[in-house]
């Protein structure tokens, strides 16, 4: 899981996310939280996770990533990927 912080909500980061998760290959989702953040769920490979997690960083043109936090947690195995309100 990747919390990522910065200017991420309102700039079409969950949409950008989902795009690449899709091109990619990895199942999760992501989504807003209520303190500015956006939430990543992402299950895959190791090279997978890499590649998603060096995006998060870039993000879409408008947005301004400050900071990609991840954790490690234990979630049921997803199938696509989803945007979550």
């Amino acid at each position: 899981m990747y919390n990522v912080r910065g200017r991420v909500q309102g700039v079409g980061f969950r949409n950008f996310v989902q795009r690449c998760a899709l091109e990619i290959g990895v199942d999760g989702y992501t989504r807003n939280l209520s303190d500015g953040r956006v939430e990543v769920l992402a299950q895959g490979s190791a090279e997978d996770l890499q590649r998603i997690e060096a995006l998060l960083w870039r993000g879409p043109a408008w947005a301004e990533v400050i900071d990609v936090v991840r954790e490690e947690t234990n979630v049921r195995a997803l199938t696509g990927f989803g945007i979550r309100i």
